[in-house]
């Protein structure tokens, strides 16, 4: 698997969330889904790619992932144009861990059925 590749998107990822959750509201990007699903999947994502990046690494991933959820609330508290609420905590730390263990198995799976085959 290209780690370099998962590793700088894994990384670009975390701070774009940063960015759209702490930034004024008028720079979040509005895709037209539930703002809830909006966070499930982007923390979903940020977990699998660390998940995929570090695959040695499962509890610095944790730390990281849901640390950063955490943190980003957090820092919503203090923000003049933001808030931070338990259940949008709640409903990124669910989309964080529920990408961690997807990446976990996807690696598993890749290294031992994928790595070092020819198709």
């Amino acid at each position: 698997m290209p780690t370099r590749l998962v590793k700088l998107c894994a990384w670009l990822l975390l701070a774009a969330i940063a960015f759209v959750t702490l930034a004024p509201i008028g720079f979040r990007p509005n895709t037209g889904y539930s703002p809830s699903i909006e966070r499930f999947l982007a923390f979903g994502a940020v977990g699998f790619l660390f998940a995929l990046a570090y695959p040695r690494r499962l509890w610095l991933i944790v730390v990281i992932v849901l640390g950063a959820a955490i943190g980003f609330e957090a820092l919503q508290l203090v923000s003049a144009s933001r808030h931070g609420r338990l259940f949008d905590l709640a409903v990124k730390l669910a989309g964080g861990g529920f990408g961690i263990g997807a990446g976990v198995v996807v690696d598993r799976l890749w290294r031992r059925f994928g790595a070092g085959r020819t198709v």
